[in-house]
Protein backbone atom coordinates (compact mmCIF):
# COMPACT_ATOMS: atom_id res chain seq x y z
CA UNK A 1 0.00 0.00 0.00
CA UNK A 2 1.38 3.74 -0.75
CA UNK A 3 4.36 2.40 -2.53
CA UNK A 4 6.11 0.51 0.54
CA UNK A 5 5.55 3.67 2.67
CA UNK A 6 4.80 3.24 6.09
CA UNK A 7 1.28 4.14 6.61
CA UNK A 8 -0.26 4.90 10.27
CA UNK A 9 -3.92 4.72 10.60
CA UNK A 10 -5.21 7.73 11.85
CA UNK A 11 -9.51 7.55 11.49
CA UNK A 12 -12.06 6.67 9.61
CA UNK A 13 -14.84 8.62 7.89
CA UNK A 14 -18.30 7.34 6.21
CA UNK A 15 -20.07 10.39 4.40
CA UNK A 16 -23.51 10.24 3.03
CA UNK A 17 -25.15 12.59 0.77
CA UNK A 18 -28.09 13.33 -1.66
CA UNK A 19 -27.48 15.58 -4.28
CA UNK A 20 -25.19 17.79 -2.47
CA UNK A 21 -21.56 18.32 -1.62
CA UNK A 22 -19.03 16.14 0.75
CA UNK A 23 -16.99 17.14 2.79
CA UNK A 24 -14.67 15.39 4.90
CA UNK A 25 -13.07 16.44 7.75
CA UNK A 26 -9.74 14.99 7.66
CA UNK A 27 -7.35 14.37 10.98
CA UNK A 28 -4.50 16.13 11.75
CA UNK A 29 -1.36 14.84 10.34
CA UNK A 30 -3.29 12.73 7.44
CA UNK A 31 -1.52 12.78 4.21
CA UNK A 32 -2.92 10.17 2.71
CA UNK A 33 -6.21 8.03 2.17
CA UNK A 34 -8.26 5.07 0.87
CA UNK A 35 -11.35 6.08 -0.56
CA UNK A 36 -14.17 3.69 -1.82
CA UNK A 37 -17.75 4.56 -2.87
CA UNK A 38 -21.18 2.79 -2.17
CA UNK A 39 -24.40 2.94 -3.60
CA UNK A 40 -24.14 5.87 -6.24
CA UNK A 41 -21.19 7.04 -8.00
CA UNK A 42 -19.56 10.15 -7.32
CA UNK A 43 -16.97 12.64 -8.64
CA UNK A 44 -14.10 14.56 -6.73
CA UNK A 45 -11.74 17.37 -6.62
CA UNK A 46 -8.87 18.30 -5.19
CA UNK A 47 -8.08 22.29 -6.01
CA UNK A 48 -10.27 24.15 -3.99
CA UNK A 49 -13.05 23.88 -6.66
CA UNK A 50 -16.60 22.19 -5.58
CA UNK A 51 -16.99 19.17 -8.09
CA UNK A 52 -20.81 18.66 -10.18
CA UNK A 53 -22.61 16.08 -11.04
CA UNK A 54 -20.78 16.64 -14.38
CA UNK A 55 -17.38 18.11 -13.23
CA UNK A 56 -14.87 16.24 -11.72
CA UNK A 57 -12.71 12.68 -11.34
CA UNK A 58 -15.03 10.21 -11.46
CA UNK A 59 -15.08 7.52 -8.93
CA UNK A 60 -17.93 4.57 -9.78
CA UNK A 61 -18.89 2.16 -8.06
CA UNK A 62 -17.53 -1.39 -8.82
CA UNK A 63 -19.33 -5.20 -8.05
CA UNK A 64 -15.71 -5.22 -6.03
CA UNK A 65 -15.69 -2.18 -3.92
CA UNK A 66 -12.19 -1.93 -4.44
CA UNK A 67 -10.90 1.41 -3.42
CA UNK A 68 -8.29 3.56 -4.48
CA UNK A 69 -5.03 4.92 -2.57
CA UNK A 70 -5.00 8.95 -2.37
CA UNK A 71 -2.13 11.09 -1.65
CA UNK A 72 -2.55 14.35 -3.44
CA UNK A 73 -4.43 17.73 -1.69
CA UNK A 74 -6.05 15.66 1.15
CA UNK A 75 -7.06 18.63 3.08
CA UNK A 76 -9.20 20.52 -0.15
CA UNK A 77 -10.59 16.91 -1.18
CA UNK A 78 -14.78 17.39 -2.21
CA UNK A 79 -16.93 14.70 -3.59
CA UNK A 80 -20.65 15.02 -5.15
CA UNK A 81 -23.00 12.18 -6.19
CA UNK A 82 -23.33 11.93 -9.23
CA UNK A 83 -26.75 10.65 -10.10
CA UNK A 84 -29.84 10.78 -7.80
CA UNK A 85 -30.00 9.03 -4.41
CA UNK A 86 -27.45 9.02 -2.06
CA UNK A 87 -24.30 7.91 -2.35
CA UNK A 88 -21.66 6.81 0.45
CA UNK A 89 -18.01 8.05 0.93
CA UNK A 90 -15.61 6.02 2.93
CA UNK A 91 -12.46 7.13 3.85
CA UNK A 92 -9.64 5.95 6.04
CA UNK A 93 -6.26 8.61 6.80
CA UNK A 94 -3.33 7.75 7.08
CA UNK A 95 0.25 9.41 7.71
CA UNK A 96 3.04 8.54 5.65
CA UNK A 97 6.76 8.29 6.54
CA UNK A 98 9.47 7.17 4.41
Amino acid sequence: MFGGQRAVALGYQQLTATAALITPTVPTGANAAVISIETNAARYRDDGTAPTAAVGNLIPVTASGLPFEFTGSINQLLFFPVAAGAATVNIAYYKLSG
